[in-house]
């Protein structure tokens, strides 16, 4: 290892060796860095010369940092961040406060998480793909509800998010990310789509069941198949463009010493990272429920003491247990969002109280939130009830057919007696 005279003196400006001074091969895992015992050296007269995973670059020197590193990045110069030529893995000026620390040192959490995704894939893949099946091969197009068309989506983007978890048992069981950068990037955005596209969903879902009991005829005046492709293909759009920080922020972080990399969000500033994490919170959960809350309690308003149609009862208690599920599953996740946010915020003990919480519960609540993409097809089979017995495999299509959640069509004189009917305190909701 060559060091210019800078780096002897008692100065905190020291030249870079090419492209880090302790940066091995971590050749076991498929990436090649070279060889740590002889790194390329750079000196002020002459760049780095090029190898098979540099590329050319001028020296550069190094300030001491005054933020403090974590003791895993125990192959970095402590105290040290400096830009620069990097292979695959960021080694830059990135906050380094990994939760998966936590996964790669506590067999525990990584037992945990393991069975939870496993539990996750077992239940909600057969789960999900049975549900688009009997709705795109068992049903007629032109029996195919508005309610149908909502649980397709939300059985699509439920299924997508756990066509992914092989990715994250691998790393769980094996400690280590084995994958480039393009498929750490690819696979947290497409996690981060479908959780967009799943809550958005279900608040659509709650939208349709507050018009269905309190504004009955203008829902049936505005439930158009048409319009709500178009609302579905609008909520898809923002998922997709809301989920780009996921992809903009993803890294590969390495350990050297330990021989492991880590697919991780990167943040330069901590102020990056508060707007990360708060927009995710924001968007992805407090609008959207406080969205559902004003439509269920619209909707208890709107019932109490008025009878209910016995299929469309079911279908609203439905939809409220998914409802439920998904908030009980995702809360935890977005504590944990929160803790650290007020972590980045903080200072001092504070900072570091906040930093150990999430990072301890990170881990638990991202794969909590996995299992609310399977729990959904389980409520369909309870909600179902003799329509098993009766349809057998078709029972997902006869539940859907009816209980659509459309009101019925009824002739003139029938509507004349509902709306007397409405004025007398006693509306009957249909379908």
């Amino acid at each position: 290892m060559t060091e210019s005279p800078e780096a002897t003196s008692s100065s905190s400006v020291r030249s870079e060796v090419c492209p880090h001074p302790t940066l091995p091969s971590l050749g076991a895992y498929g990436i090649g860095w070279g060889d740590p015992a002889n790194p390329p050296a750079c000196s002020s007269a002459q760049p780095c010369a090029p190898g098979p995973h540099y590329s050319a670059a001028p020296v550069q020197t190094c300030r001491a940092s005054s933020q403090p590193q974590p003791a895993w990045i125990g192959g970095l110069s402590v105290g040290e961040i400096c830009p620069g030529p990097t292979p695959d893995a960021t080694m830059n000026n990135c906050l380094h406060t990994s939760s998966n620390v936590t996964l790669l040192t506590s067999s525990v959490s990584s037992m945990t998480g393991i069975v939870f995704l496993l539990l996750a894939a077992l239940i909600g893949l057969p789960g999900n793909l049975f549900v688009v099946w009997s709705i795109l091969w068992k049903m007629k197009p032109s029996s195919r509800s508005v309610t149908c068309l909502l649980v397709l989506n939300l059985a699509m983007a439920d299924g997508a998010v756990l066509l992914l978890t092989p990715f994250f048992i691998l790393f769980l069981t094996f400690k280590t990310w084995f994958f480039s950068l393009a498929v750490c990037k690819g696979v947290y955005y497409l996690c981060c789509v479908n959780m967009y596209a799943s809550i958005f969903i279900i608040m659509l879902m709650s939208v349709d069941r507050c018009l269905a009991v309190s504004r009955p005829y203008l829902s049936q005046a505005i439930r158009k198949k048409r319009l709500v492709v178009k609302i579905l293909a609008t909520l898809w759009a923002a998922a997709i463009l809301l989920a780009i920080p996921a992809f903009v922020y993803r890294q590969l972080l390495s350990d050297p010493s330990e021989r492991w990399q880590i697919c991780e969000p990167c943040h330069a500033t901590p102020g990056l990272a508060v707007f990360h994490f708060t927009m995710e919170t924001v968007v992805a959960f407090v609008v959207p429920f406080a969205v559902i809350v004003g439509c269920y309690s619209t909707i208890l308003v709107r019932l109490r003491g008025r009878r209910w149609h016995r299929r469309g009862a079911r279908t609203g208690k439905l939809i409220a247990a998914v409802v439920l599920c998904f908030a009980a599953l995702w809360v935890p996740y977005h504590v944990v969002n929160v803790l650290q946010v007020a972590s980045n915020m903080a200072s001092g003990r504070a900072a570091e109280i906040l930093g150990h919480a999430w990072k301890a519960g990170r881990a638990g609540a991202t794969a909590l939130a996995f299992l609310s993409s399977s729990i959904n097809p389980v409520l369909y089979v309870f909600a179902a009830g003799d329509l098993i017995k009766t349809s057998g495999a078709k029972f997902i299509a006869q539940f859907f057919e009816g209980a659509s959640g459309e009101v019925h069509k009824k002739s003139p004189s029938q509507r004349d007696l509902d709306k007397d009917t409405v004025a007398g305190d006693g509306v009957e909701i249909g379908q």
